[in-house]
């Protein structure tokens, strides 16, 4: 049987397509989305890019219950899933991915 190159590789690239958008988080909030006039979304993924909660909103996301936030610089430091009630613990994190065009701005773990 005889390997190319190609096939010997594409393991590689395949498994390096599966890295966790937060490692050692729990969840990733991506960055906000303008979705036209007032009306902004911020969504929340699970470690595997799905989307699994988030908030759409035309006011100050952090007062409308699921995100905390810093002082300014404004930044989300806490996030209560809407369907379990748990909270999450947020801060920045250098290693934090992209699911499709959003980049992670905070990772979300609940430790």
């Amino acid at each position: 049987m005889k390997f190319t190159s190609a096939a010997i590789a594409l393991p590689f690239i395949l498994a390096s397509q599966v890295t966790a958008i937060c490692p050692g988080s729990n969840f990733g909030i991506g960055n906000v989305q303008h979705l036209g006039g007032a009306t902004n979304r911020w969504s929340v993924y699970d470690d595997t890019c799905n989307q699994v909660d988030g908030l759409t909103t035309s006011k100050d996301p952090c007062t409308e219950g699921i995100f905390g936030c810093t002082p300014p610089p404004v930044t989300f430091n806490r996030y209560t899933s809407t369907f379990t009630g748990l909270i999450y613990n947020c801060r920045p994190d250098p290693n934090a991915g992209v699911c499709g065009s959003d980049p992670i701005s905070v990772c979300c773990s609940n430790n």
